[in-house]
């Protein structure tokens, strides 16, 4: 290491106080981390793209500074959709030092990686407080049984007004009117429900009629419409 003259001919002084880092919260413990094998804990980090086109939702469950498991949820993007799929392959065995100095592919995860990465660094993980954090797999809860993304897509014009086309609940088929033509309910097809009935060999048409459900106020509708078509 080479130092300034101005420095080499400075007086030595003895460096007091040194209490190291503030501990941080990290699966039910007080930690003091220094390194990167010291981070551990399960959360979430939002990120979009440069021209705003598209967003993912990154999910990590780190182990001893460890990436464990990677949930990776994208929307908006076409190409979004085979650079989550990279980075679900990427991700897993690489330190959260490494993962946020990789090419995740897509900038929107690369942005996620970002911001999971400071979330997780200063202890503000979703496990912080829960004794030896989640085991891996947990982050596959946030997707339900169907295994499904949360999404929810809907549309509106001034001229014709709003549609739902997918919500929590699954794919809608139908929009309930009331006489003043508002939306009063729907009906929907939860898509995983429907796909695990067909694997089971369960006819395509009984599937979707089994998957079928409906929200709200939908049996006292004034008339019905496709969202998708009126």
């Amino acid at each position: 290491m080479e130092y300034t003259k101005q420095i080499e001919e400075m007086t030595c002084i003895a460096k007091g106080a040194n209490h190291g880092p503030a501990p941080i919260p990290e699966e039910g413990k007080w930690v003091k981390a220094s390194q990167i094998s010291d981070i551990s804990g399960l959360t979430h980090g939002v990120g979009r793209c440069a021209p705003q086109q598209g967003a993912c939702k990154l999910t990590l469950n780190v182990k001893d500074g460890i990436i464990q498991e990677a949930l990776v949820e994208v929307i908006g993007c076409s190409g979004m959709t085979h650079s989550a799929a990279m980075a679900a392959e990427i991700l897993p065995g690489k330190t959260i030092l490494e993962a946020l100095n990789t090419d995740l592919v897509c900038d929107a995860i690369n942005t996620a990686m970002r911001e999971l990465f400071l979330q997780i660094a200063y202890g503000r993980s979703q496990t912080a407080f829960s004794e030896n954090g989640l085991p891996v797999g947990a982050s596959l809860e946030d997707l339900g049984k169907g295994m499904r993304s949360q999404v929810g897509t809907t549309f509106g014009t001034l001229s014709k007004g709003p549609r739902y086309m997918d919500l929590t609940e699954g794919y809608i088929t139908k929009l309930a009117l009331d006489e003043d033509d508002q939306i009063i309910g729907y009906e929907y097809v939860n898509l995983g429900r429907m796909m695990d009935s067909v694997k089971k060999g369960i006819d395509a048409n009984e599937a979707i009629k089994n998957a079928t459900g409906r929200y709200g106020r939908f049996d006292e509708a004034a008339r019905y419409a496709d969202p998708r078509e009126e």
